[in-house]
Parts: structure tokens; C-alpha cells; sequence
């Protein structure tokens, strides 16, 4: 779905921005961890986030990053949903790519997949990177 460079991007960022919509028209931007799994972004999320019940009342997001100098900007529309699982413990790619910054925040998988228990994925539609 994205270019060569786009890709390298996502696999190289530990850091998306995701925006979600209050129910009062405020858009609210969190940094959030992802993979990309099967053309989408699964995230995880606590299970008390705004986010979520942002989502259950908007499902349209925006996913955005870019690089810390400011260049290699990614821009991304999407439709997010809940999911039931996989844990982010059970998530071989997810532990793959922050295992490291999970034993850094003085957890563990297990502890983590405790606190941030509750999967959802962003189907992207319109992107651009420039």
C-alpha cells in the first residue's frame, strides 16, 4: 500500500501520533507504539483511554509521523475498530519491536500486556508523505 520509503519509515518508527475525535469535535493526539499487521496498524491501548471511547463514537483517526528533524513527513486516514485480541504479549512482531523499550520502562511482557490490554487496529485509507 505505501512506498518504499514510507515503508522504512513505519518499520524504523517507534512512535506514531494517533488523533482521535472527542464527541465534542476535539481532536485529541496521542504518541501511541504499532506494528503494521496485515496492512493495518494494530495498536494497544489502556483499557480506561479516551481513545477508545473516542473511537467507539468516531471511528475516523489520523496516524502521523515524521522524522525528528521534521522531514519525512507521514500522513494517514483511517477507520479504527476494537478488537478481542491477540495480547501484545502473544504478538510475536510487537515484542520483537519493543521489547527492548518495555524492559527500559522497568516492565515486563506480562505486565505490559496488563496494562495495555485492549488491541485495535487502523485500516489506512488516504496517505501522503512528502
Amino acid at each position: 500500500m505505501f512506498d518504499s520509503h514510507s515503508e522504512a519509515l513505519l518499520k524504523d518508527a517507534a512512535v506514531i501520533w494517533l488523533t482521535t475525535v472527542r464527541p465534542d469535535g476535539q481532536p485529541q493526539g496521542s504518541p501511541v507504539w504499532f506494528v503494521v499487521d496485515d496492512g493495518e496498524f494494530l495498536i494497544y491501548s489502556r483499557p480506561n483511554s479516551p481513545r477508545l471511547h473516542n473511537i467507539a463514537t468516531n471511528s475516523r483517526v489520523s496516524l502521523n509521523l515524521d522524522s525528528n528533524e521534521g522531514s519525512d513527513v507521514l500522513t494517514i486516514e483511517g477507520e479504527a475498530r476494537l478488537l478481542d485480541g491477540p495480547s501484545n504479549k502473544d504478538h510475536a512482531a510487537y515484542q520483537a519491536k519493543y521489547q527492548t523499550l518495555i524492559a527500559r520502562l522497568g516492565s515486563d511482557p506480562e505486565s505490559f500486556a496488563v496494562a495495555y490490554s485492549v488491541p485495535l487496529k487502523v485500516k489506512p485509507g488516504r496517505w501522503r508523505a512528502y
